[in-house]
């Protein structure tokens, strides 16, 4: 999944718009975008479209643990392609929201940093990975959970605290060997700003983005698209280490490729397709 849009649960008339806009994957919202009385309106709505064929994936966000909308949001959930998780604190979270979920659960895409206790968790998922459809972060809860005004510089950068968060729930993802999606970038406005936060995230293996507005799915699915030039040396290297099994490492267009320079090149056409 290279797009994941947020539509709020609510705005019913916003989905087909949405799956238009060409993302991968919607995440129809029963949390933050809606407001305790729109709840069981936003269900109904949700429930309704569930029953339709379409060709995206359709995720739906719950909320959290622990509350009192979560029971009746998971009966709803649970006949979608796969279920965002908010307020995630590692493996046990993801097993409380698979419970439930009930028999033969959807995947689960944890959302692993909006708690102080969570930062803690983010080396926890391998033990749950076979009930994930990846691991994502956040980074305007945990400001709000700590008091801290704000999570970004005045350029828009983040904050060491914020760098490190993305940092290990980049880590976390990989070393549960599940897909790591970046959180959103919350300009709209901002294209060329969205372009560059999108093509950092896939250069530093980030395999796929959330989005908040169908304007921004064009430039995400571009940033995590390999290019045709990308594929093309990739193919090269593999089809190197073909013709010389047993090497080590090799000298490819003037440079050396080596063991982890195959690696990448083989993710990279698992990818492409």
């Amino acid at each position: 999944m290279r797009s994941m849009l947020f539509v709020p649960g609510d705005r019913p008339e916003r989905f087909e718009k949405a799956i238009a806009s060409g993302a991968d994957a919607l995440i129809l919202d029963l949390e933050d975008s809606v407001v305790p009385d729109a709840k069981a309106r936003a269900r109904e709505a949700v429930a309704a479209f569930l029953q339709g064929r379409h060709p995206a994936r359709i995720f739906v966000r719950v909320n959290p643990l622990g509350g009192e909308w979560v029971a009746a949001d998971a009966e709803i959930a649970r006949h979608a392609d796969g279920v965002v998780l908010p307020k995630a604190e590692g493996a046990a979270s993801v097993e409380a929201l698979a419970a439930l979920l009930g028999a033969e659960p959807p995947p689960i895409l944890p959302i692993a940093t909006e708690t102080p206790r969570a930062v803690f968790a983010l080396g926890d998922y391998g033990s749950v990975a076979d009930r994930l459809a990846g691991l994502t972060w956040g980074a305007e809860d945990l400001p709000a959970a700590i008091g801290a005004t704000n999570s970004r510089h005045e350029d828009g950068s983040y904050t060491d605290p914020y760098r490190m968060v993305r940092a290990l729930t980049l880590f976390g993802a990989h070393a549960a060997g599940v897909a790591a999606i970046e959180t959103v970038f919350p300009a709209i406005r901002d294209e060329a700003g969205l372009a560059r936060y999108a093509a950092a995230g896939a250069r530093d293996g980030f395999t796929g983005m959330m989005a908040i507005h169908p304007a921004q799915v064009a430039a995400i699915n571009a940033a995590f698209t390999p290019s045709a030039e990308a594929i093309a040396d990739a193919q090269r290297i593999v089809d190197a280490f073909a013709a010389a099994p047993g090497a080590g490492a090799l000298q490819l267009d003037g440079r050396m490729v080596d063991a982890p320079h195959l690696k990448q090149a083989q993710a990279l056409l698992a990818r492409a397709g």
